[in-house]
């Protein structure tokens, strides 16, 4: 089925389905631009701030993230932590805290669910290159924050990227997953945002 659409000289040209795939595919943003305007800091608490995500730049996020399977690689440290505080608004928790760069302990991202069967999950996120592996020391941080956080339900390290081999296996820290600690890494956290059968990153 064809489309038409005004051109620059007030002219209607007609247009076929792949032509305006075509034109749309490359007037859509790279993702580390999208995600400029993804969530806007509501209200100041004593973690940091709670936020509350923007719709249009969360569809266009999406839509980036659709298209290129890479594209989480584009993000900087504080972008990504951005787009996770927003996938658990997204997700529907009632109150999610983007944590400040500097003394957040440990916590870069909080979701509290209220209510019948209440969680807080306090999420560590690394912004990682494709090889740049999270080690076992850097998950068993995260048990350190559950300890030292009482209100804590459950820990969540998030990576662009994977994890090193055995972990999950580790006895220091399989009696923690997946009930307190969960391990999310670039290919599921694709899956999370997109849903699953979607192209695969480069996360290894």
């Amino acid at each position: 089925m064809s489309q038409s659409f005004i051109s620059r000289g007030g002219r209607v040209r007609l247009l076929g389905p792949s032509s305006l795939q075509r034109r749309r595919w490359l007037t859509v943003p790279p993702l580390a631009i999208v995600i400029k305007a993804i969530v806007t800091r509501e209200v100041q608490v004593e973690d940091g701030f709670v936020i509350r995500t923007l719709e249009p730049a969360w569809l266009q996020v999406l839509d980036a993230l659709h298209r290129n399977p890479n594209a989480l690689h584009e993000l900087t440290p504080q972008q990504l932590e951005e787009l996770i505080a927003a996938s658990y608004d997204k997700a529907g928790y009632d109150e999610v805290i983007l944590t400040p760069r500097s003394g957040d302990r440990g916590r870069d991202v909080i979701a509290t669910r209220r209510g019948w069967g209440s969680v807080r999950i306090v999420d560590q996120v690394k912004c990682y290159k494709p090889g740049n592996r999270v080690t076992a020391d850097e998950v068993r941080s995260l048990i350190g924050v559950l300890h030292s956080d009482r209100n804590a339900t459950k820990g969540v390290v998030t990576t662009t990227s994977s994890f090193a081999p055995g972990i999950s296996s580790d006895p220091t820290i399989q009696p923690f997953v997946p009930n307190r600690l969960e391990l999310v890494s670039g290919i599921d956290l694709r899956e999370r945002l997109l849903g699953p059968g979607t192209p695969s990153a480069t996360t290894s």
